[in-house]
């Protein structure tokens, strides 16, 4: 018969074999991916409801509202994720980040959806407006480089409590200190939008907590530096 102190031995040494820590990561996988696909599934439905024409662009980010916390959460998620098999808890982790997140993420998320609706608005009118081509392309490079900062922005706003101007700053500070994240992350975003426009729209969506996961990993840098110089 065990003892008290050979179960408590046990269950420190579950969880520590490499097969049970691929089974903690497949199976926060799993469920953070469940998880992010109820959160962001109303604006998913609103979305498949659209007309695909350019009036739709505001819509569409409208659409888009329920992202900015859930991704925010899952970071919070992946971040705080236990790992020992016996201790993991991510959709405690997930809820606790969602909540965490609505306030402060709709401060910088919202902001930034209007701008990519403004974006795409005149994008997609470029014709009608009479917008010159070297205009159309600084749009689209400033599209791109407002993707990356919003990537920065809510990993910051997901781990950190700072005011939303200060988010801002520190978004856009690490873009350029940061310069090796930013270029995982700009690789990130290719290969979505690469995926998206060769017609595997949903993938995306079903590899979401994979690439919550690699945007945190890229952001490492950043978040230790963060963490060291501009917290008490």
């Amino acid at each position: 018969m065990s003892t008290p102190s050979a179960a408590r031995r046990a269950a420190g040494d579950f969880g520590e074999g490499p097969l049970a820590r691929a089974a903690a990561l497949v199976y926060s996988l799993l469920v953070l991916e469940v998880l992010l696909a109820v959160a962001v599934a109303p604006g998913l439905l609103l979305l498949g409801l659209l007309d695909r024409n350019a009036g739709s662009v505001p819509l569409a980010a409208l659409c888009a509202l329920p992202a900015g916390p859930a991704w925010s959460a899952a970071l919070y998620a992946w971040h705080h994720r236990g790992r020992d098999l016996a201790e993991l808890h991510p959709a405690r982790a997930y809820a606790r980040g969602y909540r965490a997140a609505v306030p402060g993420v709709f401060r910088v998320w919202t902001p930034w959806l209007a701008a990519t609706a403004l974006f795409g608005t005149v994008l997609t009118h470029r014709d009608a407006a009479g917008v010159p081509g070297w205009w159309v392309g600084l749009l689209a490079a400033a599209a791109v480089v407002s993707a990356l900062w919003i990537t920065n922005a809510l990993v910051i706003d997901a781990l950190f409590t700072f005011r939303a101007v200060d988010t801002a700053r520190l978004a856009a500070y690490f873009l350029v200190k940061s310069f090796k994240a930013t270029l995982g992350n700009l690789c990130v975003l290719a290969a979505a939008v690469v995926v998206t426009a060769s017609g595997a729209q949903v993938l995306p969506f079903l590899l979401a907590s994979v690439i919550a996961a690699a945007t945190l990993l890229n952001s490492r840098p950043m978040i230790t530096e963060i963490r060291g110089e501009f917290t008490a």
